[in-house]
């Protein structure tokens, strides 16, 4: 889905889109969303945003509405109570989202894999960008995947519809 005219000649669209990208990898705004976690991975997101680590250095702001965010960051199993607001959670999201599961539970399932109540990791749901995993990931690590996520979205090349 793009907000850019159909008439608009081909540099003016390429420009245009070079724009929406420079502007979406330089300053995305996240959502964090808890499916059913212990905590820990919880602990190490918000250590990110502290001024030790200052994740809002690469523009990263911590957003309270999944209407406004263009990433979700997640954390935990996806428990059978969680599922639907979860996919809601990401139905809300404006185009395009991307989605960060960080922690081994929120990639696999972790410890609680096979437990009566957990469907399994965040891909069982919705479809995941970028995994961090650990028990729990350090800040560093969660800041790397971050980074790289944002890195591999600038390499990719705007497409033009004819």
């Amino acid at each position: 889905m793009s907000n850019i005219p159909a008439g608009l000649p081909k540099p003016w669209t390429n420009m245009l889109n070079g724009l929406k990208t420079w502007a979406r990898v330089n300053s995305p705004w996240a959502i964090h969303f808890n499916s059913g976690s212990c905590n820990g991975c919880d602990i190490e997101i918000l250590a990110t945003l502290t001024p030790r680590f200052d994740v809002e250095r690469f523009g990263i702001k911590l957003q309270g509405s999944p209407r406004h965010a263009d990433v979700l960051i997640c954390t935990g199993p996806v428990t059978t109570q969680a599922r639907d607001r979860l996919k809601r959670v990401y139905d809300q999201m404006p185009e395009p989202k991307f989605v960060i599961a960080v922690g081994s539970c929120a990639t696999s399932g972790g410890v609680f894999q096979g437990c009566y109540n957990v469907a399994g990791g965040i891909d069982q749901v919705i479809p995941v960008n970028a995994y961090i995993p650990g028990c729990p990931p350090r800040p560093e690590a969660i800041i790397d995947g971050v980074v790289k996520l944002l890195g591999s979205l600038q390499e990719k090349k705007p497409e033009v519809k004819k």
